[in-house]
């Protein structure tokens, strides 16, 4: 027995216990390493808002195909070609440049900023485009089209159609997911930035909306055969 007075040593933790609190740290470790991830535009974003005209053409020329795959997954080719979705792209670009001086960091990543842009500009063509499309107008084509032409637009509308009705059934959060992580082509971190979301909860939502377009896939497939 101690001596009277003299402290007991606290006896060493067990393998399992060890193991345990190694676990039960490691979400805690990858949550900070998530936090602390830095935003790969900060410099040259504050370089542009300098007046840098070098980092200004840098940041457009990185931000452009992002912003034009983005629109065009949104938009799609609701005039029969891309070029719609190019136009807001390119307004989507100016607007993110009119809008440098007065951006403001808040430790979120520039890319969430440029795709809330690119949201309000694909809302204001959807919104416009609705209006145009209840105005009736003669339906001229401006080139000669084939005889094979119109049975290959009417299936790439009914294509188009089928895949827009799939994606509605997803959830505004799960839309923007999928489309940056397989149309826009982010990695799971740059989506994470661009959401304001953690890496897990994008694995998490991306995993959740394909599980849920193959079950409506596999729904309809059984309803046709009925």
């Amino acid at each position: 027995m101690p001596a009277r007075g003299e402290r007991r040593q606290a006896a060493p933790p067990s393998r399992g216990q060890a193991g345990r609190s190694e676990q039960a740290s490691r979400p805690q470790q990858a949550s900070r390493a998530e936090q602390a991830t830095p935003d790969p535009y900060a410099e040259l974003v504050e370089a542009a808002k300098a007046g840098d005209q070098w980092a200004i053409e840098r940041l457009i020329a990185q931000l452009r195909p992002l912003i034009v795959r983005y629109c065009r997954a949104r938009i799609g080719r609701s005039v029969s070609t891309f070029a719609s979705a190019d136009d807001v792209a390119q307004d989507v670009c100016i607007a993110v440049l009119t809008s440098l001086r007065s951006y403001r960091s808040t430790g979120a990543s520039f890319l969430g900023f440029v795709y809330g842009i690119a949201t309000h500009k694909i809302m204001d063509f959807h919104r416009k485009y609705s209006r145009e499309r209840s105005t009736p107008v003669a339906d001229i084509p401006d080139v000669v089209t084939t005889a094979a032409e119109p049975e290959r637009r009417l299936l790439h509308d009914e294509l188009g159609q089928q895949v827009g009705a799939l994606l509605a059934e997803l959830s505004d959060t799960q839309r923007d997911v999928l489309t940056l992580r397989l149309v826009v082509g982010l990695s799971v971190a740059e989506t994470a930035q661009a959401t304001s979301m953690s890496l897990g909860a994008v694995r998490v939502c991306q995993h959740r909306a394909l599980a849920k377009l193959r079950k409506l896939l596999a729904d309809r497939q059984v309803t046709a055969q009925v």
